[in-house]
């Protein structure tokens, strides 16, 4: 019974032994493993085995942590109060080193990251530090990083969350934003003004232009227009004339042709005369011409009617008639009629 409950005991030992043994290091983790006390080695993720009692292992984060710088109030080159807080991201490199070179990591670059603030901010006009937070960020992240490297840390980024001016400066930007603003809008208004008024003119030279050009355009084709029509009727009235003389030239050779192959008698010429006579007389015209002659046209007419009579007619014609082969007023000697003078 004794040896039961002493084997019992042992293997109750055993098991604490071996579970003080068994530890399980986190993919995240790093585990340091100290000997009575000293530094012995690092060791990886996975299961580790150490000696219970004399070997201890502590666990080191290696994921990137963040740390909340407090708001604090900052005096700029301008000497204007600001209050400025912070945030800091960074990860470890070394796990020894942050474990052994700093005891409270976190105060330590809290402290810091204010302390190199009233630094970088203390350089920079009010304006300055509200417009150039990339700057600032950077150069507090180089700064810090320069700091935290002997404990084993990187500093990954550091961001501004916000610069508070006092409430005065405060007021005071917004009405210089408003003033601002206002004369940002007066100046687009008046340029936008201008440009409208530019154009406008421009719209209106330019339609003008183009009513000019239309209107010369216009009369150009029109005086081209009625030139061309001047020019068609000219030709058409040309040649319409140069037909009619062509064809009164026609008909006065054809009629003196026919004139000259009959071979006309005085007699038939004196019945020619008096019928041009009797049309003058028939006119609508208030004047009458006469003959010079008026003895040689009664003559004629004497002669004309003896032709009617039943007897053979004279072979000598009577003295002053046409036939006599004199040429009278009113005839010629191819024995044409000529005009009769006014």
């Amino acid at each position: 019974m004794a040896f039961v409950v002493a084997l019992a005991i042992l293997a109750f030992i055993f098991f604490v032994f071996a579970l003080k043994g068994i530890k399980i290091v986190r993919p995240f983790q790093r585990g340091l493993v100290e000997r009575l006390g000293k530094y012995k080695e690092t060791v990886d993720p996975g299961l580790q085995l150490i000696v219970p009692f004399i070997d201890s292992l502590r666990l080191v984060d290696m994921r990137e942590q963040v740390v909340d710088v407090p708001p604090q109030e900052v005096i700029t080159a301008d000497n204007v109060v600001v209050t400025v807080d912070a945030v800091v991201y960074y990860e470890a490199t070394d796990p020894q080193r942050l474990f052994y070179n700093v005891a409270y990591f976190a105060l330590a670059v809290t402290k810091l990251a204010q302390t190199n603030l009233r630094n970088v901010i203390g350089d920079m006009q009010l304006d300055e530090a509200l417009t150039s937070r990339d700057h600032i960020n950077t150069k507090l992240r180089e700064v810090l990083d320069d700091a935290t490297d002997k404990w084993g840390t990187r500093v990954v980024r550091v961001e501004i969350q916000r610069i508070d001016p006092p409430p005065d400066v405060v007021n005071s930007m917004h009405n210089q934003m408003k003033a601002e603003r206002n004369r940002r809008a007066v100046v687009t208004e008046a340029q936008g003004t201008r440009e409208a008024e530019i154009t406008r003119a421009e719209g209106e030279k330019q339609a003008a232009i183009l009513v000019a050009e239309g209107l010369k355009q216009r009369e150009i084709l029109e005086a081209e227009g009625r030139a061309q029509a001047i020019e068609t009727v000219a030709n058409a009235e040309k040649y319409r004339r140069t037909t009619v003389a062509e064809g009164e030239a026609a008909a006065i050779r054809a009629v003196y042709g026919s004139i000259h192959d009959g071979d006309p008698t005085p007699d038939l010429i004196a019945i020619k005369y008096l019928e041009a006579l009797t049309q003058v007389a028939n006119g609508q015209a208030t004047k009458i011409f006469l003959p010079a002659e008026l003895s040689g046209i009664l003559g004629s007419v004497g002669a004309i009617g003896e032709l009617f009579k039943d007897a053979p007619p004279s072979t000598t014609p009577p003295a002053g008639s046409a036939a006599a082969g004199t040429p009278k007023a009113g005839t010629s000697s191819s024995g044409a009629v000529e005009p009769i003078g006014p």
